[in-house]
């Protein structure tokens, strides 16, 4: 089914845009809240995700979070060089890097729980539980293939 066409198509009304203005608003909340840890929101998202352990190279962090290669490369040069990862040539296949959080990223990882969720509690104040739940449920869907 399509629900836009040629003529009912409106850029500053479609999904699209409403998506990514959610997402710059939530990006800049979240980065002014995370300025105590030093980090931004992009970068917390590469350190929860090499914590839990869904990701520990590169490609897998690129492949998770959206985030082209090149520009991962540059977040994780910014992450080594503030002493939050180190970096390391897998032993049987030396294209692979592994990476893993060094103890200061552990802690700054930790601290995250402690910032986070008054921003997304914030911004998700005027939902009810049922809203709430539809709306990550709506959100799944969207981004099935």
């Amino acid at each position: 089914m399509d629900h836009y066409t040629r003529e009912s198509f409106n850029s500053e009304v479609s999904v699209g845009f409403s998506i990514n203005k959610a997402r710059n608003v939530m990006v800049a909340e979240m980065d002014n809240a995370l300025k105590g840890l030093d980090i931004t929101s992009q970068q917390m998202g590469i350190l929860l995700s090499l914590q839990r352990g869904t990701a520990d190279t590169p490609f897998e962090l690129s492949k998770l979070l959206g985030i082209d290669t090149g520009l991962m490369t540059r977040m994780l040069d910014k992450l080594e060089a503030k002493g939050l990862l180190q970096r390391s040539r897998n032993l049987e296949d030396r294209r692979v890097v592994n990476l893993m959080l060094t103890r200061k990223g552990i802690e700054v990882a930790n601290q995250v729980p402690d910032v986070a969720p008054s921003v997304l509690n914030a911004r998700l104040k005027r939902f009810t539980k049922e809203e709430f739940k539809e709306f990550g449920r709506l959100l799944k869907k969207f981004l099935e293939d």
